[in-house]
Protein backbone atom coordinates (compact mmCIF):
# COMPACT_ATOMS: atom_id res chain seq x y z
CA UNK A 1 0.00 0.00 0.00
CA UNK A 2 2.03 3.27 -1.09
CA UNK A 3 1.30 6.01 1.69
CA UNK A 4 -0.81 9.32 0.74
CA UNK A 5 0.15 12.79 -0.21
CA UNK A 6 -1.45 14.04 2.72
CA UNK A 7 0.91 10.91 4.70
CA UNK A 8 4.24 12.63 3.01
CA UNK A 9 3.81 16.06 4.21
CA UNK A 10 2.90 14.99 7.93
CA UNK A 11 6.18 12.27 7.84
CA UNK A 12 8.64 14.46 5.74
CA UNK A 13 10.08 16.53 8.34
CA UNK A 14 10.24 13.79 11.41
CA UNK A 15 13.87 13.37 12.06
CA UNK A 16 15.62 10.06 13.24
CA UNK A 17 14.82 10.01 16.78
CA UNK A 18 11.01 10.37 16.10
CA UNK A 19 11.11 7.53 13.02
CA UNK A 20 12.91 4.95 15.65
CA UNK A 21 10.66 6.30 18.55
CA UNK A 22 7.48 5.39 16.05
CA UNK A 23 9.01 1.91 14.94
CA UNK A 24 9.47 1.15 18.52
CA UNK A 25 6.39 1.93 19.25
CA UNK A 26 4.59 0.27 16.67
CA UNK A 27 6.46 -2.77 17.28
CA UNK A 28 8.08 -5.58 19.83
CA UNK A 29 11.58 -5.40 18.52
CA UNK A 30 12.72 -2.83 15.75
CA UNK A 31 15.96 -3.59 13.73
CA UNK A 32 18.11 -1.18 11.43
CA UNK A 33 20.04 -3.39 8.96
CA UNK A 34 22.28 -2.22 6.72
CA UNK A 35 22.66 -2.85 2.90
CA UNK A 36 24.70 -5.91 3.53
CA UNK A 37 22.31 -8.15 5.49
CA UNK A 38 24.13 -7.26 9.21
CA UNK A 39 22.31 -5.19 12.23
CA UNK A 40 23.68 -2.48 13.18
CA UNK A 41 21.19 -1.02 15.99
CA UNK A 42 18.62 -2.96 18.09
CA UNK A 43 15.84 -1.10 19.79
CA UNK A 44 13.16 -3.57 21.78
CA UNK A 45 9.57 -1.72 23.09
CA UNK A 46 7.42 -3.99 25.39
CA UNK A 47 10.23 -6.48 26.90
CA UNK A 48 8.91 -9.74 25.73
CA UNK A 49 11.70 -10.03 23.52
CA UNK A 50 14.71 -9.50 25.86
CA UNK A 51 15.04 -13.49 26.73
CA UNK A 52 16.30 -13.76 23.20
CA UNK A 53 19.22 -10.65 24.06
CA UNK A 54 18.55 -9.02 20.79
CA UNK A 55 21.16 -6.48 22.04
CA UNK A 56 24.28 -9.36 21.16
CA UNK A 57 22.75 -9.22 17.64
CA UNK A 58 24.27 -5.71 16.73
CA UNK A 59 27.11 -6.77 14.33
CA UNK A 60 25.52 -9.84 13.22
CA UNK A 61 23.58 -10.47 10.25
CA UNK A 62 20.09 -11.01 10.00
CA UNK A 63 20.09 -14.16 8.57
CA UNK A 64 22.70 -15.46 11.60
CA UNK A 65 20.10 -14.70 14.45
CA UNK A 66 17.03 -16.74 13.12
CA UNK A 67 16.44 -20.20 12.53
CA UNK A 68 18.20 -22.36 9.69
CA UNK A 69 15.07 -22.94 8.50
CA UNK A 70 14.30 -18.91 8.27
CA UNK A 71 17.29 -17.94 6.53
CA UNK A 72 15.67 -17.77 3.16
CA UNK A 73 12.83 -16.26 4.08
CA UNK A 74 15.15 -13.19 5.78
CA UNK A 75 17.23 -12.88 2.38
CA UNK A 76 13.77 -12.92 0.55
CA UNK A 77 12.56 -9.94 2.94
CA UNK A 78 15.57 -7.73 2.70
CA UNK A 79 16.13 -8.49 -0.89
CA UNK A 80 12.20 -7.49 -1.52
CA UNK A 81 12.07 -4.16 0.87
CA UNK A 82 10.63 -1.75 -0.89
CA UNK A 83 9.84 2.24 0.59
CA UNK A 84 6.65 1.89 -1.52
CA UNK A 85 5.46 -2.04 -0.85
CA UNK A 86 7.12 -3.13 2.72
CA UNK A 87 7.76 -7.03 2.98
CA UNK A 88 6.23 -9.21 5.32
CA UNK A 89 7.42 -12.40 6.70
CA UNK A 90 7.08 -15.16 9.55
CA UNK A 91 10.40 -16.44 10.65
CA UNK A 92 11.75 -18.03 13.90
CA UNK A 93 14.50 -17.10 16.45
CA UNK A 94 16.21 -19.95 18.20
CA UNK A 95 16.05 -19.75 22.58
CA UNK A 96 16.62 -22.46 24.96
CA UNK A 97 13.02 -22.79 25.52
CA UNK A 98 12.21 -23.27 21.95
CA UNK A 99 11.76 -20.88 18.89
CA UNK A 100 10.08 -17.43 19.41
CA UNK A 101 7.85 -16.62 15.96
CA UNK A 102 8.09 -13.10 15.22
CA UNK A 103 6.35 -11.50 12.02
CA UNK A 104 8.79 -8.52 10.27
CA UNK A 105 7.93 -6.18 8.30
CA UNK A 106 10.78 -4.70 6.56
CA UNK A 107 11.00 -0.92 4.72
CA UNK A 108 13.90 -0.31 2.76
CA UNK A 109 14.86 3.93 3.88
CA UNK A 110 16.75 5.54 1.72
CA UNK A 111 19.33 5.33 -0.88
CA UNK A 112 21.89 3.95 1.60
CA UNK A 113 20.08 0.56 0.94
CA UNK A 114 19.15 0.55 4.96
CA UNK A 115 16.29 -1.63 5.98
CA UNK A 116 14.09 -0.86 8.96
CA UNK A 117 12.86 -4.62 10.00
CA UNK A 118 9.81 -4.04 12.34
CA UNK A 119 8.60 -7.18 14.21
CA UNK A 120 5.31 -8.53 15.94
CA UNK A 121 5.76 -11.51 18.90
CA UNK A 122 3.67 -13.93 17.66
CA UNK A 123 3.36 -15.98 20.52
CA UNK A 124 0.09 -14.66 21.73
CA UNK A 125 -1.12 -15.70 19.01
CA UNK A 126 0.20 -19.07 18.68
CA UNK A 127 -1.09 -19.71 22.03
CA UNK A 128 -5.05 -18.58 21.01
CA UNK A 129 -4.59 -20.65 18.23
CA UNK A 130 -3.75 -23.53 20.60
CA UNK A 131 -6.62 -22.55 22.51
CA UNK A 132 -9.29 -22.52 19.79
CA UNK A 133 -7.75 -26.17 18.61
CA UNK A 134 -8.21 -27.42 22.00
CA UNK A 135 -11.39 -25.96 21.97
CA UNK A 136 -12.59 -27.48 19.02
CA UNK A 137 -11.40 -31.07 19.89
CA UNK A 138 -13.71 -30.53 22.89
CA UNK A 139 -16.92 -29.66 21.03
CA UNK A 140 -15.99 -32.75 18.65
CA UNK A 141 -15.57 -35.14 21.20
CA UNK A 142 -18.87 -33.98 22.85
CA UNK A 143 -20.76 -33.83 19.78
CA UNK A 144 -19.66 -37.30 18.99
CA UNK A 145 -21.04 -38.22 22.25
CA UNK A 146 -23.94 -36.40 21.81
CA UNK A 147 -24.30 -38.12 18.72
CA UNK A 148 -23.98 -41.43 20.19
CA UNK A 149 -26.30 -40.62 22.84
CA UNK A 150 -29.27 -40.00 20.27
CA UNK A 151 -28.94 -42.87 18.49
CA UNK A 152 -28.97 -45.34 21.46
CA UNK A 153 -32.22 -42.75 22.59
CA UNK A 154 -33.67 -43.39 19.27
CA UNK A 155 -33.11 -47.10 19.40
CA UNK A 156 -34.95 -47.51 22.33
CA UNK A 157 -37.92 -45.43 21.27
CA UNK A 158 -38.14 -47.69 18.51
CA UNK A 159 -37.56 -50.54 20.10
CA UNK A 160 -40.11 -49.74 23.29
CA UNK A 161 -42.95 -52.13 23.05
CA UNK A 162 -45.09 -49.41 24.51
CA UNK A 163 -46.95 -46.64 22.24
CA UNK A 164 -45.29 -43.49 22.93
CA UNK A 165 -45.77 -40.03 20.96
CA UNK A 166 -43.71 -36.69 21.48
CA UNK A 167 -45.87 -33.59 21.07
CA UNK A 168 -45.15 -30.25 21.07
CA UNK A 169 -47.29 -28.45 24.47
CA UNK A 170 -48.00 -25.02 22.20
CA UNK A 171 -49.65 -26.14 19.27
CA UNK A 172 -50.36 -29.61 20.45
CA UNK A 173 -49.42 -31.24 17.48
CA UNK A 174 -47.34 -34.64 17.23
CA UNK A 175 -44.09 -34.33 15.98
CA UNK A 176 -42.34 -38.01 16.67
CA UNK A 177 -44.54 -41.56 17.26
CA UNK A 178 -42.61 -44.74 17.55
CA UNK A 179 -44.03 -47.63 15.37
CA UNK A 180 -45.77 -49.13 18.41
CA UNK A 181 -47.78 -45.85 18.62
CA UNK A 182 -48.99 -46.08 14.83
CA UNK A 183 -49.83 -49.50 15.18
CA UNK A 184 -51.74 -49.00 18.07
CA UNK A 185 -53.51 -46.11 16.09
CA UNK A 186 -54.05 -47.85 12.90
CA UNK A 187 -50.80 -45.59 11.04
CA UNK A 188 -49.62 -48.08 8.73
CA UNK A 189 -48.86 -45.14 6.44
CA UNK A 190 -46.94 -42.70 9.23
CA UNK A 191 -49.23 -39.92 9.27
CA UNK A 192 -49.27 -39.37 12.86
CA UNK A 193 -46.62 -36.76 12.68
CA UNK A 194 -48.02 -33.35 12.49
CA UNK A 195 -51.51 -34.38 13.35
CA UNK A 196 -53.29 -32.58 16.57
CA UNK A 197 -53.25 -35.29 19.34
CA UNK A 198 -57.01 -34.83 20.03
CA UNK A 199 -57.78 -36.83 16.61
CA UNK A 200 -55.97 -40.18 17.85
CA UNK A 201 -58.29 -40.20 21.34
CA UNK A 202 -62.53 -40.59 21.00
CA UNK A 203 -64.19 -37.36 20.27
CA UNK A 204 -66.13 -38.18 23.44
CA UNK A 205 -63.27 -38.30 26.12
CA UNK A 206 -61.79 -34.99 24.52
CA UNK A 207 -63.08 -33.28 27.79
CA UNK A 208 -60.89 -35.94 29.86
CA UNK A 209 -57.91 -35.08 27.44
CA UNK A 210 -57.72 -31.26 27.61
CA UNK A 211 -57.85 -32.06 31.63
CA UNK A 212 -54.80 -34.43 31.43
CA UNK A 213 -52.92 -32.07 29.43
CA UNK A 214 -53.04 -29.27 31.49
CA UNK A 215 -52.18 -31.21 34.73
CA UNK A 216 -49.25 -32.29 32.82
CA UNK A 217 -48.38 -28.53 31.93
CA UNK A 218 -48.52 -27.53 35.61
CA UNK A 219 -46.87 -29.96 37.29
CA UNK A 220 -42.96 -31.53 36.06
CA UNK A 221 -44.71 -35.03 37.66
CA UNK A 222 -46.30 -37.72 35.44
CA UNK A 223 -49.72 -37.97 35.11
CA UNK A 224 -52.32 -40.11 33.92
CA UNK A 225 -55.53 -40.97 32.94
CA UNK A 226 -58.19 -43.67 31.48
CA UNK A 227 -58.91 -42.63 27.84
CA UNK A 228 -59.95 -44.26 24.89
CA UNK A 229 -59.01 -44.41 21.45
CA UNK A 230 -61.70 -44.98 19.66
CA UNK A 231 -65.50 -45.34 20.78
CA UNK A 232 -66.42 -48.34 22.66
CA UNK A 233 -62.88 -49.55 23.22
CA UNK A 234 -61.52 -50.53 26.36
CA UNK A 235 -60.04 -47.49 28.49
CA UNK A 236 -56.30 -47.21 28.10
CA UNK A 237 -53.74 -45.85 30.46
CA UNK A 238 -52.58 -42.60 29.31
CA UNK A 239 -49.58 -41.03 30.85
CA UNK A 240 -47.82 -37.42 30.15
CA UNK A 241 -44.52 -35.94 31.19
CA UNK A 242 -43.22 -32.29 30.08
CA UNK A 243 -40.12 -31.76 29.18
CA UNK A 244 -37.90 -28.82 27.48
CA UNK A 245 -36.51 -29.24 23.96
CA UNK A 246 -34.32 -25.74 23.06
CA UNK A 247 -36.77 -23.13 23.56
CA UNK A 248 -39.99 -25.40 23.59
CA UNK A 249 -41.96 -27.33 25.74
CA UNK A 250 -42.67 -30.75 25.01
CA UNK A 251 -45.46 -33.56 26.37
CA UNK A 252 -44.11 -37.00 26.66
CA UNK A 253 -46.96 -39.54 25.80
CA UNK A 254 -47.58 -43.08 27.17
CA UNK A 255 -50.16 -45.27 26.20
CA UNK A 256 -50.47 -48.25 27.92
CA UNK A 257 -51.81 -51.72 26.93
CA UNK A 258 -55.60 -53.37 27.84
CA UNK A 259 -56.04 -54.52 31.25
CA UNK A 260 -56.91 -58.09 30.16
CA UNK A 261 -54.95 -59.78 32.30
CA UNK A 262 -56.39 -60.55 36.01
CA UNK A 263 -55.08 -59.37 39.06
CA UNK A 264 -53.23 -62.74 40.13
CA UNK A 265 -51.31 -63.23 36.68
CA UNK A 266 -49.33 -60.36 37.09
CA UNK A 267 -47.20 -61.59 40.10
CA UNK A 268 -46.75 -64.46 37.92
CA UNK A 269 -45.50 -62.31 34.90
CA UNK A 270 -43.57 -60.35 36.71
CA UNK A 271 -41.53 -63.79 38.02
CA UNK A 272 -41.18 -65.15 34.81
CA UNK A 273 -39.68 -62.13 33.49
CA UNK A 274 -37.44 -62.19 36.26
CA UNK A 275 -36.61 -65.74 35.71
CA UNK A 276 -36.11 -64.81 32.17
CA UNK A 277 -33.55 -61.63 33.10
CA UNK A 278 -31.71 -64.12 36.05
CA UNK A 279 -31.34 -67.41 33.55
CA UNK A 280 -27.76 -68.55 32.72
CA UNK A 281 -28.13 -68.99 29.10
CA UNK A 282 -28.79 -66.51 26.75
CA UNK A 283 -31.82 -65.11 26.03
CA UNK A 284 -32.70 -62.72 23.17
CA UNK A 285 -35.77 -61.65 21.73
CA UNK A 286 -35.39 -59.80 17.51
CA UNK A 287 -37.96 -58.66 15.44
CA UNK A 288 -38.19 -60.06 12.01
CA UNK A 289 -35.20 -58.61 10.43
CA UNK A 290 -33.23 -60.42 13.51
CA UNK A 291 -32.65 -56.60 15.39
CA UNK A 292 -32.14 -57.30 18.74
CA UNK A 293 -35.34 -55.76 21.41
CA UNK A 294 -34.26 -57.17 24.35
CA UNK A 295 -31.49 -59.38 25.36
CA UNK A 296 -30.86 -60.77 29.07
CA UNK A 297 -28.03 -60.43 31.57
CA UNK A 298 -26.46 -64.20 30.49
CA UNK A 299 -26.15 -62.26 26.48
CA UNK A 300 -24.79 -59.47 28.09
CA UNK A 301 -22.32 -61.96 29.87
CA UNK A 302 -21.28 -64.57 26.91
CA UNK A 303 -20.69 -61.57 24.68
CA UNK A 304 -18.37 -59.71 27.25
CA UNK A 305 -20.95 -56.87 27.38
CA UNK A 306 -21.30 -53.97 29.85
CA UNK A 307 -25.08 -53.67 30.29
CA UNK A 308 -27.42 -56.26 27.89
CA UNK A 309 -29.25 -52.76 27.06
CA UNK A 310 -25.85 -52.04 24.68
CA UNK A 311 -27.44 -54.73 22.61
CA UNK A 312 -30.52 -53.26 21.59
CA UNK A 313 -31.29 -51.91 18.59
CA UNK A 314 -28.28 -54.35 17.18
CA UNK A 315 -28.52 -56.64 14.69
CA UNK A 316 -28.13 -60.67 16.64
CA UNK A 317 -25.42 -61.54 13.55
CA UNK A 318 -23.27 -59.09 14.79
CA UNK A 319 -22.28 -61.88 17.46
CA UNK A 320 -24.00 -64.75 16.55
CA UNK A 321 -22.37 -67.37 13.95
CA UNK A 322 -19.35 -67.90 11.53
CA UNK A 323 -20.58 -66.33 8.52
CA UNK A 324 -23.23 -63.93 7.87
CA UNK A 325 -25.28 -66.57 6.49
CA UNK A 326 -26.52 -68.59 10.04
CA UNK A 327 -28.83 -66.08 10.99
CA UNK A 328 -30.67 -65.87 7.96
CA UNK A 329 -30.90 -69.53 7.94
CA UNK A 330 -32.31 -69.69 11.54
CA UNK A 331 -34.80 -67.15 10.79
CA UNK A 332 -35.30 -68.63 7.34
CA UNK A 333 -36.08 -71.89 9.38
CA UNK A 334 -38.12 -70.27 12.03
CA UNK A 335 -39.96 -68.74 9.23
CA UNK A 336 -40.99 -72.57 7.88
CA UNK A 337 -41.46 -74.32 11.07
CA UNK A 338 -41.72 -71.61 13.45
CA UNK A 339 -38.96 -73.69 15.90
CA UNK A 340 -35.58 -74.83 15.94
CA UNK A 341 -34.02 -76.89 18.32
CA UNK A 342 -30.07 -77.24 18.85
CA UNK A 343 -28.55 -74.99 16.55
CA UNK A 344 -24.73 -75.57 16.64
CA UNK A 345 -22.70 -72.27 15.91
CA UNK A 346 -20.46 -69.86 17.72
CA UNK A 347 -20.73 -66.73 19.35
CA UNK A 348 -18.32 -64.05 18.87
CA UNK A 349 -17.53 -62.11 22.32
CA UNK A 350 -16.64 -58.29 22.67
CA UNK A 351 -12.64 -59.10 22.22
CA UNK A 352 -13.03 -61.66 19.18
CA UNK A 353 -13.34 -64.31 21.64
CA UNK A 354 -15.94 -67.24 19.83
CA UNK A 355 -17.96 -69.30 22.35
CA UNK A 356 -19.79 -72.54 20.77
CA UNK A 357 -22.98 -72.37 21.74
CA UNK A 358 -26.69 -74.12 21.02
CA UNK A 359 -29.44 -72.18 19.85
CA UNK A 360 -32.48 -72.87 20.49
CA UNK A 361 -35.61 -70.73 18.87
CA UNK A 362 -39.15 -70.04 18.22
CA UNK A 363 -40.87 -67.38 15.78
CA UNK A 364 -43.97 -65.84 18.26
CA UNK A 365 -46.46 -64.85 15.73
CA UNK A 366 -48.77 -61.55 15.80
CA UNK A 367 -49.23 -58.30 14.06
CA UNK A 368 -45.36 -57.80 14.54
CA UNK A 369 -43.63 -60.91 14.29
CA UNK A 370 -41.04 -61.74 16.97
CA UNK A 371 -38.12 -64.13 17.57
CA UNK A 372 -37.44 -66.11 20.75
CA UNK A 373 -33.57 -67.41 20.88
CA UNK A 374 -32.17 -68.94 23.86
CA UNK A 375 -28.19 -69.60 23.44
CA UNK A 376 -26.62 -72.00 25.75
CA UNK A 377 -22.60 -72.23 26.28
CA UNK A 378 -21.38 -76.44 25.15
CA UNK A 379 -17.81 -75.30 25.24
CA UNK A 380 -17.51 -77.22 28.47
CA UNK A 381 -19.37 -79.89 27.30
CA UNK A 382 -17.56 -80.24 23.96
CA UNK A 383 -14.18 -80.77 25.28
CA UNK A 384 -15.55 -83.07 27.85
CA UNK A 385 -17.25 -85.13 25.55
CA UNK A 386 -14.23 -84.74 23.04
CA UNK A 387 -11.97 -86.13 26.23
CA UNK A 388 -13.83 -89.36 26.69
CA UNK A 389 -14.74 -90.04 23.77
CA UNK A 390 -11.41 -89.49 21.96
CA UNK A 391 -13.00 -89.46 18.52
CA UNK A 392 -9.93 -87.43 16.47
CA UNK A 393 -7.40 -89.75 18.23
CA UNK A 394 -9.51 -93.11 17.40
CA UNK A 395 -9.89 -92.14 13.78
CA UNK A 396 -5.83 -91.42 13.55
CA UNK A 397 -5.06 -94.80 15.44
CA UNK A 398 -7.78 -96.38 12.70
CA UNK A 399 -5.86 -94.91 9.74
CA UNK A 400 -2.47 -95.79 11.06
CA UNK A 401 -3.50 -99.21 10.73
CA UNK A 402 -3.98 -99.00 6.65
CA UNK A 403 -0.22 -98.02 6.87
CA UNK A 404 1.41 -101.24 4.88
CA UNK A 405 -1.79 -102.26 2.68
CA UNK A 406 -1.87 -99.15 1.03
CA UNK A 407 0.21 -96.09 -0.08
CA UNK A 408 0.26 -93.07 2.46
CA UNK A 409 -1.27 -90.67 -0.65
CA UNK A 410 -4.13 -92.94 -1.13
CA UNK A 411 -4.55 -92.91 2.66
CA UNK A 412 -4.47 -88.99 2.44
CA UNK A 413 -6.56 -88.73 -0.67
CA UNK A 414 -9.24 -90.81 1.22
CA UNK A 415 -9.29 -89.28 4.39
CA UNK A 416 -9.67 -85.68 3.07
CA UNK A 417 -12.46 -87.06 0.66
CA UNK A 418 -14.25 -88.18 3.62
CA UNK A 419 -13.56 -85.08 5.64
CA UNK A 420 -15.06 -82.92 2.84
CA UNK A 421 -17.84 -85.24 2.06
CA UNK A 422 -18.54 -85.29 6.03
CA UNK A 423 -18.34 -81.05 6.18
CA UNK A 424 -21.14 -80.83 3.02
CA UNK A 425 -23.33 -83.42 4.67
CA UNK A 426 -23.20 -81.56 7.92
CA UNK A 427 -23.34 -78.17 5.88
CA UNK A 428 -26.46 -79.23 3.90
CA UNK A 429 -27.75 -80.64 7.12
CA UNK A 430 -27.52 -77.12 8.63
CA UNK A 431 -29.39 -75.47 6.21
CA UNK A 432 -31.77 -77.79 5.65
CA UNK A 433 -30.40 -78.59 2.11
CA UNK A 434 -29.99 -75.29 1.17
CA UNK A 435 -27.11 -75.45 -1.20
CA UNK A 436 -26.77 -71.71 -2.08
CA UNK A 437 -26.85 -71.19 1.98
CA UNK A 438 -24.72 -74.78 2.33
CA UNK A 439 -22.00 -73.39 -0.34
CA UNK A 440 -21.23 -70.13 1.19
CA UNK A 441 -20.89 -71.47 4.83
CA UNK A 442 -17.96 -73.60 3.43
CA UNK A 443 -16.52 -70.86 1.80
CA UNK A 444 -17.25 -72.46 -1.61
CA UNK A 445 -18.20 -71.14 -4.65
CA UNK A 446 -21.98 -72.71 -5.97
CA UNK A 447 -19.99 -74.46 -8.64
CA UNK A 448 -17.55 -75.93 -6.82
CA UNK A 449 -20.03 -77.56 -4.57
CA UNK A 450 -21.81 -79.21 -7.64
CA UNK A 451 -18.48 -80.63 -8.91
CA UNK A 452 -18.14 -82.51 -4.99
CA UNK A 453 -22.01 -83.00 -4.57
CA UNK A 454 -21.42 -85.27 -8.07
CA UNK A 455 -18.02 -86.78 -7.36
CA UNK A 456 -19.68 -88.28 -3.82
CA UNK A 457 -22.62 -89.36 -5.62
CA UNK A 458 -24.59 -86.40 -3.01
CA UNK A 459 -26.40 -85.08 -6.87
CA UNK A 460 -29.67 -86.46 -6.48
CA UNK A 461 -32.74 -84.62 -7.21
CA UNK A 462 -33.80 -82.69 -3.89
CA UNK A 463 -34.86 -78.95 -3.00
CA UNK A 464 -33.67 -76.15 -4.93
CA UNK A 465 -31.18 -74.36 -4.17
CA UNK A 466 -33.61 -72.16 -1.81
CA UNK A 467 -34.66 -74.87 0.27
CA UNK A 468 -37.51 -76.01 -1.12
Amino acid sequence: MKPTAAARYSFSGLESVGVASLAVAAADVALLVDGRGAIRDVASGSGVLDALEPAHWIGRPFAEVVAPGSRPKVEALLRDAEGSAPASSHVDHPSPQGDVPVRYTAIRTGPTGAVIAIGRDLRPIARMQRHLVTVQQALEREQSRRDQVEIRCRALFHAVPQPVLIVEATTMRIVEANPAASRALDDAGGRLVGRPIVECFDIGGRSDLHALIDRARASPDPREARLRLRPGGPELPVAMTTFREDASTMLLVRIGTPATESDHTAPLHRALLGAVERAPDGIVVTDGAGRVLYANAGFAGLVRLDAAERAVGEVLDRWLGRSGTELGVLISALRQSGSVRLFPTVLRGRFGVETPVEVSAAAVPGDAPRLAFTIRDVGRRWSVEGAGERGLGTAVDRLAELVGHAPMKEIVGTTVDLIERRCIEAALHLTRNNRAAAAEMLGLSRQSLYVKLRRFGMDDPGPTEDGH
